[in-house]
């Protein structure tokens, strides 16, 4: 999965970003655009959006995440700090149906 990048301290994921959703939620994996698909609660307003992804992912990871690109946009970058790319995968693979 290319949407899952290994760094030095952490993990880059990239994500895609439906606001406006009835809850959050992990779609899957777009292979063509090589980004994992997200569904969110919060309008894209004021950081809500963003907010929202941060305290989601963190939470999901239980490690701390920042997001490091794409602040205004739908496609976006995050950092989630202390976790490798395979105990991700797994977190994942155990709460969504991502393969």
């Amino acid at each position: 999965m290319k949407a899952v990048r290994q760094i030095e301290d952490g993990v880059l994921v990239d994500i895609e970003v439906s606001p406006k959703s009835k809850k959050f939620e992990i779609v899957g994996y777009n292979q063509w655009r090589e980004k994992i698909e997200i569904k969110i609660k919060s309008p894209p307003l004021k950081g809500r959006a963003n907010q929202e992804i941060v305290k989601e992912f963190s939470n999901l990871t239980k490690a701390p995440v920042e997001i490091v690109s794409g602040l205004k946009s739908q496609h976006k970058t995050l950092k989630v700090y202390a976790v490798s790319k395979a105990n991700f995968l797994d977190i994942l693979k155990s709460k969504f149906i991502i393969k």
